[in-house]
């Protein structure tokens, strides 16, 4: 899923004449009713100069209506306050949603200048309203009564969220503190941006060209009509393109015989933000860190780590660290096997070298290829993008009664993006699902979900959620289908989880539905997904070979699940290893700051990580920390796959598809938001809190 930031939006035409501005105005897309079905923002009529205009006037149009909720004579009470306050920016948030996404998916200089330029009006903007002393008084005010309301339990939750956010957002502060406040936030929405376009900036820089069919050497068919076709969408016309984008960098480390390009390759990864220049994140990863501390200070806690967990369900950063030990006990030693291992293997192919980590990949898949005769070149026919989707919507079918029709009259934000209407089990709208799959320059790495607009109730009448999952996988080539590596499936049944999460969510209140819930909770429904994409009767559906149409044989089947122990060591400790740097990062007390790659090593050192692996995320381009919502949060993707091994335990008790579990996980989980305490929900569901034991067994620690 993709993670949360400031809300950036802007533009740039301050300096039109008032006629343009007028026409601007008479023409912006946004100060009108879309007029397209569902809503669906008409991409296409929406241009930089209208974000300006359209959110300085959102952002006066929100003045107005908290100016009205606080001068509102009235006693205060949920409807004229909470409720008031809750519906209030609509075009505010109208308009940032589509830029936001935009910024994220399909960005450009011109966006990005404007991003900067606006970034510090929505900052203060936000700040104006949680440090709104009189707006405070009154929420205040109503919570204080939250027990004689008569208010329902999502009613009481808003209440409660509403008035921790405000003092969590700086409420009780005054004075310097107040302005210090304001100064921090300012300065973390620029630097957070600048992070992020700085490491845009760098994966788009490195460009590994071959002309030289020699050094293709060990590279199956698919990675070369893939580095063809990359090179020929680039202008290098007969020759092979390899980027450090993973889609592209991660089957080169598994393959290429040629050690020192895989060396250049990955140090050009690990190294990105960290090349001394002018996209570099050392000093701004530090600084980030450093206000965060202030901060945190400023509000009363010890670290940004304690202000964040406060909030989540681990709420200590004891607990996050406890965790983490716990599976990183079980985890080195057999990382340090493996290591051992593989030096063995490149031993007795007579390399007289020792074992690095630009080698772990390519090593790794010679082994699980001798072991379980097993490899991606064997996989990917099975797994042609357009079948695993089908597939998956099926599961979604079985599960939860869902079907998907794609759509051709509706808006898309890009035109390699797909649209489809999901209709429930009664035949009823749901949802709008955007789906939009391959990599390009103006598309940040990985993948994420998010929302055009979020599931919400007014007055009874219920607004279904528009909702976009975004991937980067290898495009289809001029003699191949987009074919995809099991990694890259279960990324796909990752992102459709949290889909899932947002298109099903039947709540009130915009502020608490569907992926509106605890930082360690929101990936459980994503992870929990993955669980079905190596399921054999689900494999059985939609593995098909793309040339023949059969199904993927059970002896395949038998390997890849008998495979999936395989590598668990380095997989768990590359993935740990950065959650305890996030921790480390943001369980700072003063706010110093500090050299980041002395820091980093330090870390590292502490924990003792061994050199053959590199963590996840070196701090220059740990994005999800720095540029996204996971500060002190990396650590919920292995708080989840506690969750997620515990609840598919349910499935595994009662059938994969049994009716009865699956409407209980969709009406206790899926439904819910976060209009509960996540525990509570969990336990309706599981009928008892989560165990780390199944987690464990499945990765075979």
């Amino acid at each position: 899923m993709k993670t949360l930031y400031f809300l950036i939006i802007a533009g740039i035409f301050a300096s039109c004449s008032s006629n343009q501005k007028k026409m601007q105005t008479e023409t912006n897309p946004f100060f009108t009713e879309y007029g397209t079905p569902f809503d669906v923002p008409p991409f296409e009529k929406i241009k930089p100069g209208h974000y300006l205009p359209a959110f300085k006037k959102g952002i006066e149009q929100q003045e107005r209506e908290i100016d009205a909720i606080v001068n509102n004579p009235e006693k205060p009470n949920f409807k004229n306050t909470i409720l008031a306050k809750e519906e209030s920016g609509e075009l505010l948030r109208k308009t940032s949603t589509v830029f936001f996404n935009l910024t994220e998916a399909n960005t450009n200089k011109e966006l990005q200048e404007i991003a900067k330029e606006v970034g510090p009006m929505i900052s203060q903007h936000e700040d104006n309203i949680n440090l709104n002393k009189k707006l405070f008084e009154r929420v205040k005010s109503v919570y204080g009564q939250k027990d004689q309301l008569g208010l329902n339990p999502e009613q009481l939750k808003l209440l409660e969220e509403d008035y921790k956010g405000f003092v969590r957002g700086g409420a009780n502060l005054s004075g310097k503190q107040e302005e210090e406040f304001r100064e921090i936030n300012k300065q973390l929405s620029m630097l957070t941006l600048e992070f992020g376009e700085h490491l845009l900036a760098e994966t788009n820089a490195f460009k590994l060209v071959i002309d030289n069919k020699d050094d293709l050497a060990g590279l199956p068919g698919f990675v070369v009509d893939m580095g063809a076709s990359d090179a020929k969408a680039n202008g290098f016309e007969g020759k092979w393109l390899f980027t450090i984008d993973k889609s592209s960098m991660i089957p080169f480390l598994q393959y290429s015989d040629k050690r020192d390009l895989r060396e250049k390759i990955f140090k050009a990864y690990i190294n990105k933000g960290n090349n001394n220049d002018k996209f570099d994140n050392k000093k701004i990863a530090a600084k980030i860190a450093a206000l965060r501390v202030k901060r945190a200070n400023l509000l009363g806690f010890d670290s940004h780590a304690a202000y964040v967990l406060d909030d989540n369900m681990a709420k200590t950063p004891e607990n996050v660290y406890e965790l983490l030990n716990k599976v990183w006990v079980a985890a080195l030693p057999v990382a340090k096997t493996e290591a051992k291992t593989l030096q063995a293997r490149i031993d007795a192919d007579g390399k007289d070298f020792k074992l690095e980590p630009w080698d772990w990949w390519y090593y790794t898949e010679k082994m699980r290829k001798e072991k379980y005769d097993l490899d991606d070149e064997q996989l990917k026919p099975y797994f042609e993008l357009e079948n695993v989707r089908k597939g998956m919507f099926e599961v979604a079918h079985k599960l939860y009664g869902l079907t998907f029709e794609e759509r051709f009259d509706i808006p898309k934000p890009h035109p390699d993006a797909h649209v489809f209407e999901v209709f429930n089990g009664d035949g009823a709208h749901q949802s709008i699902l955007i789906m939009d799959f391959f990599p390009r320059a103006s598309k940040r790495g990985g993948a994420w979900m998010d929302t055009y607009r979020k599931q919400y109730k007014i007055n009874g009448e219920n607004y279904s959620p528009i909702v976009t999952m975004v991937m980067n996988f290898s495009k289809p080539t001029e003699t191949k289908p987009s074919l995809l590596t099991f990694e890259e499936v279960s990324t796909m049944y990752h992102e459709f989880g949290h889909a899932l999460h947002g298109m099903l969510s039947n709540c009130t209140y915009r502020s608490l539905s569907g992926t509106s819930v605890a930082r360690d909770f929101v990936e459980l429904p994503s992870q929990f997904m993955e669980n079905f994409a190596s399921a054999p009767e689900v494999l059985k559906e939609f593995a098909k070979h793309y040339e023949t149409g059969e199904p993927i044989p059970d002896k395949l089947i038998r390997k890849l699940n008998a495979s999936s122990h395989f590598n668990q060591g380095f997989v768990t400790v590359e993935y740990s290893s950065a959650a305890f740097l996030d921790m480390d990062w943001h369980t700072l007390t003063t706010p110093e700051e500090k050299d980041a790659l002395a820091f980093e090593n330090a870390a590292m050192k502490k924990i003792g990580l061994i050199p053959e692996i590199v963590v996840r995320y070196r701090t220059p381009y740990f994005s999800h920390i720095f540029s996204g919502g996971y500060s002190s949060g990396y650590y919920g993707y292995l708080w989840a796959e506690v969750l997620d091994a515990d609840a598919f335990e349910a499935f595994k008790e009662n059938g994969l598809f049994d009716k009865g579990t699956a409407t209980s996980f969709r009406t206790n989980i899926l439904e819910k938001g976060g209009t509960e305490d996540p525990m509570l929900l969990y336990k309706n569901f599981r009928g008892k809190a989560p165990s780390i034991e199944p987690m464990l067994r499945r990765k075979g620690l």
